[in-house]
């Protein structure tokens, strides 16, 4: 499990968690992101927002509301490469 900021541009992956309050969980909630979903990272370049595309529409993340939510890969396995800066 790794937070969906550490996911590289093209991933897969399945949301497993949001660590965050109520508020903000209720907010990715009513745009599509819950725990079982799959998502496409389209854009996680620093800096700059995290772009990804949940069930066909495309959302502009964060980078701090990117590492609250929490992420598998496709596979199960953990693919956390590390970006240049």
């Amino acid at each position: 499990m790794m937070p969906l900021s550490m996911v590289s541009s093209g991933e897969v992956v399945e949301v497993v968690a949001i660590r965050a309050g109520w508020g903000l969980q209720r907010r990715l909630a009513e745009m599509g992101l819950n725990p079982g979903v799959q998502i496409r990272v389209m854009n996680s370049q620093r800096p700059g927002p995290v772009v990804i595309d949940v069930r066909g529409s495309r959302l502009a993340l964060g980078q701090g509301v990117a590492h609250k939510i929490m992420v598998i890969n496709e596979g199960g396995g953990h693919t956390c490469q590390h970006k240049k800066r």
